[in-house]
């Protein structure tokens, strides 16, 4: 027997694929119907197909094989027709979000025809209703702004003077976002800045968790946010290990993997609501504010500062509060990240659900290990699911289930149809009964990948105005999100503000330079890219599960410090350029396939990439050792005679090591990072 073909077709009901096989598909030969699909036969019965069908992933999938030892007569001939009358009549299908009336009917009768199992265990979770609207939101804004690119909605007005707004600003900083915002609000606050920080949603409610590891967190340590006690009363679990494997059921052999193993990423839990909590309180008795339940409308910059209008979402009341900064910390959806970049902020998406839940069988899963990493079958829609387990506290877990998607006007990408395979597909996944599990809340958001050329192709700033965080769309596109990049970024982003602030270098060209770009990560857009499958395009379905297995093997040959190193996007340019060769050797068409998915002028956009990365790769040898103390020695003389360079010389100082992900821990800790008293604003600054 021998495989001659292997397809995916884009439909859940496999039924209908197996009633086409048996009764619209005209084949040359003799058609015989069985329970799997089909069998074509010779005339002269010299010869002999199989076509079988059947459901995985809630996607159809079909294999023919040939039974006899020479070729069926016309068989390319009968597997292109095949291939192509499957295509015309199983044809990739985007769905729309129903629309309904809120004030008529509820969320789960809208869905309940679309997404039955959705609607079924969002019921069983305490605030499923709220949970499922706010999905429902989520992905409603979400594709108008994907398929409005050119016509961004504008939220951010400029003005030559500020006649019409407050003299002096009531605050320094007003962050807009209350999830990433507060953790970096809260650090702010404490170096004795006037903070607000406005949050649309009640403070402290969050639809995803947040997994890191001690290493990484210790940059919150050394800021003093959190005491060492703190820390350990945030984590809700710590693991044992943790794994990546990807299905290889498909693969040949030489492109199958073993399964690595990196105990130390992302192998703690937080409880991110006890974590904003926290931050919450640290904010306030430093003397910031919380304006919860407040939705930011627009934003006015003058000379003077910024004046925010807001709405407040349970009286209606419109208001507006005046700041010397802002921050927008508002997260993949951000109206300003969209203004500020023409209508599209993101070039890649990881559309993520997944719930915290308990109850998984002890025998199925040990909640002492975690899944960093898993693929349980191939192409699926278009799409390569992916899995990620954590044990949480108390015997809980969250599950995740997400895929790596380019933005497309047509397919922007669905929470809501996640959601769906998520409950279908998760008894797949880890053998469970979902009846079975106690649901205790849903997780769910677009995750935001940019592929930048150098560190200046993105906007992330406009006078008076910064963007950090998922809103900034500069973290890793493989592991890390928003959280891990602010977190690992977040003494640079502090001094780099800080400084801004201290000096009043209010104009875009200066809040430009702070943000959290890494030339490392940049560098890697070509490995997601790759597990993108193009709107519209049919790709072989095991193809992304080979080029995985690819990288992955070579990762699980490598010492797990070099393995932990990539994974968590402190690699350098030799460890990437050698795991390149190794692949090369390992799978010789490898380059061939990422062309053919990436397309010259992608391929062209990522060897600027690659150039900035080996740029920074050489300035990081030559100068790391010397540089940066160096700026430190000239700080006394430099930054009170020309402000403006030193936010410079201070930028290139943190780009030097963070930007090949290497920060050194001394930079992490700078006694310069105080705020002795708080300049008042003049109109004319001499940064200007």
């Amino acid at each position: 027997m021998k495989e001659l073909s292997y397809l995916e077709i884009p439909t859940p009901d496999t039924a209908a694929v197996k009633t086409w096989l048996q009764q619209s598909f005209e084949p040359a030969g003799l058609k015989i119907s069985t329970s799997a699909g089909c069998r074509i036969r010779d005339l002269d019965g010299s010869g002999e197909l199989a076509i079988v069908a059947w459901s995985l992933q809630r996607t159809t999938y079909l294999k023919v094989f040939r039974w006899s030892q020479q070729p069926v007569k016309q068989e390319m001939r009968l597997l292109k027709q095949l291939e192509k009358e499957l295509r015309a009549d199983f044809p990739y299908r985007y769905p729309e979000l129903p629309t309904f009336d809120r004030e008529q009917t509820s969320i789960f009768e809208a869905l309940a025809t679309d997404y039955p199992e959705t609607v079924k265990y969002f019921q069983r979770m305490p605030n499923g209703e709220y949970d499922l609207t706010r999905a429902y939101w989520w992905e409603q804004r979400w594709k108008e702004g994907v398929r409005q690119p050119q016509t961004p909605r504008q939220i951010v007005f400029s003005h030559r003077t500020a006649a019409e707004f407050p003299d002096a600003p009531a605050y320094d900083l007003i962050y807009l976002g209350g999830a990433l915002g507060v953790v970096h609000a809260a650090v702010m606050a404490r170096l004795g800045y006037r903070v607000l920080l406005i949050e649309r949603l009640p403070f402290g409610r969050m639809n995803r968790e947040w997994n890191i590891s001690r290493n990484e967190f210790q940059s919150l340590l050394d800021l003093g946010l959190f005491t060492q006690a703190e820390f350990e009363s945030l984590i809700a679990r710590e693991y044992r290990d943790g794994f990546h494997k990807f299905f290889d059921g498909n693969n040949p052999d030489h492109l199958k993997s073993s399964v690595l193993t990196t105990p130390t990423v992302l192998n703690i839990a937080l409880d991110s609501e006890k974590l904003l909590r926290l931050c919450g309180e640290k904010l306030r008795k430093a003397g910031g504010e919380i304006w919860d339940q407040t939705e930011f409308t627009r934003a006015d910059v003058t000379p003077k500062g910024v004046t925010c209008t807001v709405t407040e979402l349970q009286t209606g009341q419109e208001k507006q509060v005046t700041g010397r900064f802002l921050v927008d910390a508002m997260g993949t959806a951000s109206p300003i990240a969209w203004q500020l970049n023409g209508g599209r902020s993101f070039d890649s998406v990881c559309p993520t659900v997944g719930a915290v839940l308990k109850g998984l069988n002890q025998e199925v899963w040990d909640s002492e290990y975690g899944d960093v990493l898993n693929s349980h079958g191939d192409i699926s829609r278009g799409r390569q699911l992916i899995w990620e387990l954590f044990p949480a506290a108390n015997d809980e877990l969250t599950i995740y289930l997400f895929h790596y998607h380019q933005v497309h006007p047509d397919n922007p990408g669905s929470l809501l149809e996640m959601f769906e395979d998520f409950f279908t597909i998760l008894p797949e996944y880890r053998r469970c009964d979902l009846d079975d599990l106690t649901w205790i809340k849903p997780t769910f958001g677009y995750i935001p990948g940019h592929f930048s050329g150098d560190s200046r192709d993105r906007n992330i700033a406009f006078d008076r105005l910064v963007a950090i965080g998922d809103s900034a769309s500069l973290q890793s596109p493989l592991i890390f999100t928003g959280f891990g990049s602010l977190v690992r970024n977040l003494p640079r982003l502090t001094d780099l503000l800080n400084t801004a602030l201290r000096h009043d270098l209010w104009q875009a060209k200066h809040l430009e330079q702070i943000r959290a770009y890494q030339s490392n990560i940049a560098v890697t857009w070509l490995f997601s890219r790759g597990m993108m499958v193009p709107t519209g395009r049919h790709l072989p379905p095991a193809r992304i599960n080979s080029m995985l297995n690819t990288f992955f093997e070579i990762l699980a040959q490598e010492s797990q410090p070099q393995a932990e190193a990539f994974i968590k996007d402190r690699f350098g340019w030799l460890p990437l350029n050698k795991m390149a060769l190794k692949a090369a050797w390992m799978n010789p068409i490898l380059l061939f396939w990422i062309w053919s998915v990436v397309g010259a002028r992608d391929f062209l956009r990522w060897m600027g990439s690659y150039w900035s990365f080996t740029v920074a790769s050489l300035l990081n040898t030559l100068l790391r050792t010397w540089f940066p103390q160096f700026v430190r020695r000239v700080q006394p003389w430099v930054e009170n005679r020309v402000p403006t360079l030193w936010l410079w010389l201070l930028a290139r100082s943190y780009a030097v090591t963070y930007s090949v992900g290497q920060p050194r821990v001394e930079q992490s800790l700078q006694p310069e990072i105080t705020c002795t008293e708080t300049k008042p604003l003049v109109a004319e600054s001499r940064s200007s």
